[in-house]
């Protein structure tokens, strides 16, 4: 995966927020993926809990970050996952819808691969 110029006296949410600031426009990660690019691999969860609080929205792009199968978080914090699928879809992600009726990236497509 590549790696970010992290310094140690960042914070775990500072990390965060530096990492996914640079999830390019149209590309998405999973909160796995940002745990592990912050060298706290198996804390996916705490990722989510920091990007709710993103004190930078606009800033820090959290509506790039989604599940580990591409599904968009019910908990978005800036509108819902509505708000969050109408973000992605701006910037030209794609979406297939199950048959459970959970919308998800086309992750094979849109997830960023750093490197």
């Amino acid at each position: 995966m590549g790696s970010f110029l992290l310094e140690d006296s960042m914070s775990f949410s500072e990390r965060v927020y530096h990492v996914v600031q640079q999830i390019p426009k149209g590309c998405v990660v999973t909160y796995g993926q940002v745990a592990a690019l912050i060298g706290a691999p198996r804390s996916a969860r705490f990722v989510g809990y920091a990007l709710h609080s993103n004190p930078y929205p606009g800033i820090v792009p959290c509506h790039r970050v989604v599940f580990k199968d591409g599904a968009l978080a019910p908990g978005f914090a800036f509108g819902g996952p509505e708000e969050q699928f109408r973000r992605l879809s701006e910037e030209g992600v794609e979406f297939t819808t199950h048959d459970d009726g959970i919308r998800r990236v086309i992750l094979e497509r849109y997830q960023w691969r750093m490197g």
